[in-house]
């Protein structure tokens, strides 16, 4: 290690003497150190900390004052400053956890799954029986039924007559309430009815 003061050695760091700067870093790092694993009991943290609070006086490196010709007070001085940032980015991170919806239980999780699957095969079973429709049918009954669109406003999305909305629902509900010769289960008849109702 030099025997140059701290003065003599900022010095020849701002005249773009990088050894300079690395033996000031090598004199005075492990009191940085220290000083942060005290105030966070966390000796990663302290390391991360220390090499902050070095960028930050090389950044900074037009307002350092030296007192007593000793870098060390302006460096505590940085790392306070540096630990006080470091609180509240934790709080922040802690506020914003608070914020997020709880986790969902196991069981919780697995009865919506249930409930999703029991979904995705009732639909599958209604739409077997829509796609047995003509197209223009099924986009009517999509709109009507499951978008609940006005008659008026389904005309329009279609572009036809208000009419012709009223009279080809009527068809579809009085044929899809029959139910099909060909389905055996009563749950998939009743599943579609209430759909349509």
């Amino acid at each position: 290690m030099t025997s140059n003061s701290d003065a003599e050695l900022w010095a020849l760091a701002l005249a773009g003497d990088e050894r300079a700067f690395g033996d000031l870093f090598d004199r005075h790092s492990r009191a940085v150190y220290n000083y942060c694993f005290r105030r966070t009991a966390d000796w990663s943290v302290a390391e991360e900390l220390t090499s902050v609070v070095f960028l930050e006086t090389w950044r900074r490196r037009a307002q350092v004052r030296m007192e007593g010709g000793s870098l060390l007070a302006w460096l505590y001085g940085v790392a306070t400053n540096c630990l006080r940032n470091h609180r509240r980015a934790l709080r922040r991170h802690g506020d914003a956890l608070a914020r997020l919806p709880r986790p969902i239980p196991a069981h919780e999780v697995a009865d919506l799954v249930a409930a999703r699957v029991d979904d995705q095969r009732r639909m599958r079973d209604i739409l077997s029986h829509i796609q047995t429709l003509p197209r223009r049918d099924q986009e009517l009954l999509a709109l009507c039924v499951w978008e609940e669109l006005s008659y008026a406003e389904a005309a329009a999305a279609l572009n036809i007559p208000i009419g012709t909305v009223r009279s080809r629902l009527s068809r579809l509900r009085a044929k899809l309430l029959e139910p099909p010769p060909s389905i055996g289960h009563k749950g998939r008849d009743n599943a579609f009815r209430e759909e349509l109702s």
